[in-house]
């Protein structure tokens, strides 16, 4: 097992060393998934009536502290940004997964990591988004070798935004983290006009 990061260690992290890491790191973002009230459908589909971006600003605000964690540790030599491991870009098959993705959150209210928070707190909401997701899992690992041909539709290869830009990785984040300012302005504007209309107040 490899990290995905590319930390310039100079000695090898053992396997069994790597997984209690990642276990410990999955109960530490279940925790705090609970703590911050998102294991809780009727908190997070707050967010598609405009009357709480709670969600919204949580997972942007870890987009831009993952941004700049990558930034100052490749700033320092700690982390070699061009070794990182990046998922495939396949356009229309990950749209079309988006939106069946988009979906699902909508009808049910929780996402894979916050049905799994719902089911270790006893919600009986998140136990059935969190059997049809593995059935949709299962599903999809008995069919792959059909959609083999529509999987790698469009494939644009292992690009990130810098490179589809042609712009130095320290400038993409700069404009990440002044775009994602701009957007935490605009969401509390939203919730508070929503708040207003909801509540009968013009």
């Amino acid at each position: 097992m490899e990290l995905m990061a590319p930390l310039q260690f100079s000695y090898q992290v053992p396997e069994g060393l790597l997984l209690l890491f990642a276990l410990l790191t999955g109960i530490a973002f279940g925790m705090f998934l609970e703590k911050a009230g998102f294991g809780n459908a009727r908190k997070l589909v707050q967010q598609f009536y405009f009357t709480d971006m709670a969600m919204f600003k949580v997972l942007f605000s870890a987009i831009v502290t993952a941004m700049l964690g990558i930034y100052w540790l490749s700033y320092f030599g700690i982390l070699d940004i061009t070794q990182i491991y990046i998922n495939g870009t396949y356009l229309w098959p990950q749209v079309v997964g988006g939106l069946i993705f988009g979906f699902g959150f909508v009808l049910s209210g929780l996402c894979p990591g916050t049905s799994c928070v719902a089911v270790f707190t006893g919600k009986l909401d998140g136990l059935a988004v969190f059997a049809g997701m593995f059935t949709g899992l299962i599903l999809f690992a008995e069919t792959e070798s059909f959609l083999k041909g529509a999987l790698s539709f469009s494939s644009l290869g292992d690009i990130s935004l810098y490179e589809l830009f042609h712009m130095e990785y320290g400038l993409l984040t700069f404009l990440i983290v002044v775009i994602a300012v701009i957007a935490f302005w605009l969401a509390g504007r939203v919730e508070n006009g929503f708040h207003k209309i909801s509540s009968g107040k013009s």
